[in-house]
């Protein structure tokens, strides 16, 4: 934790008292607001504003893990309870997937971006990331589906249910802890994430690069904006943190 204490303390210390020689600086100053009022409210250079940024890496991180889950969902449903031909051929190539880094298909990807003006655009951001949390979460929220009883789903089938009503009304909502673990997961990913976010946009500053140009420039900015930062996700966790705490474990019973 005590990184984070640092980041905040230097968030509210004016420029001298961070950069005193032969000394540190621990709470012998007047805190100032000044840091969080160039970066978040634009009270200073037009470099520093990070208030947009902030905006378009929440929009980012939220769509992304929304799709991710849209595909995700159906696809470990049926890699965990569908049987069907080459279903093992299917789980190695989304293995493969998982194991294959991002960076490895990054220049491609540039090209195909500009090739059909993806690139510099927030679905394409949105598209990029993912693609990247998609076999993550696949393999994640297959392994919850293989925890539900199988009884379950064929008591529904013999009242009547089909394959989708059955996922929707009764498989969902019992792994719903699930993916709520897989959810905060793939938001974390999208927040932080910052080679897709370089290379993939220009004029759209995601969070990860703006921070990473304030760096040069000074700490409190940097401070300020960093303590800014970890609250979307702080807030996001403790909103589903019963189901994250109960979907973790069960992650961690079923290794």
């Amino acid at each position: 934790m005590f990184p984070l204490f640092w980041w905040g303390l230097n968030s509210v210390k004016p420029a001298h008292a961070i950069f005193e020689n032969f000394s540190v600086n621990w709470f012998d100053f007047t805190p100032t607001l000044d840091n969080y009022r160039v970066t978040l409210a634009g009270e200073g250079p037009s470099f520093f504003a990070s208030r947009q940024a902030i905006f378009d890496t929440l929009l980012v991180a939220a769509g992304a893990t929304i799709a991710t889950l849209l595909a995700a969902l159906p696809a470990a449903f049926a890699l965990s309870l569908i049987q069907f031909r080459r279903q093992r051929l299917v789980f190695l190539w989304v293995l493969f997937h998982r194991i294959l880094p991002p960076i490895a298909v990054l220049v491609p990807l540039v090209f195909i971006y500009w090739q059909i003006g993806l690139r510099d655009t927030r679905p394409g951001i949105i598209l990029a990331h993912a693609a990247a949390n998609l076999p993550f979460a696949v393999l994640l929220l297959k392994s919850f589906f293989d925890d539900v009883p199988r009884e379950v789903g064929e008591a529904a089938v013999i009242d009547g249910a089909t394959r989708f009503q059955s996922f929707l009304r009764i498989y969902a909502p019992l792994v719903k802890s699930g993916i709520a673990a897989t959810a905060v997961l793939c938001f974390i990913f999208s927040w932080t994430e910052f080679l897709m976010a370089l290379f993939l946009t220009n004029t759209i500053r995601l969070l990860p690069v703006q921070l990473s140009l304030v760096a040069t420039q000074t700490w409190g900015f940097t401070s300020a904006l960093s303590t800014a930062s970890i609250l979307p996700g702080f807030i996001f966790i403790l909103l589903v943190q019963r189901h994250l705490v109960r979907g973790l474990t069960m992650g961690l019973a079923k290794g």
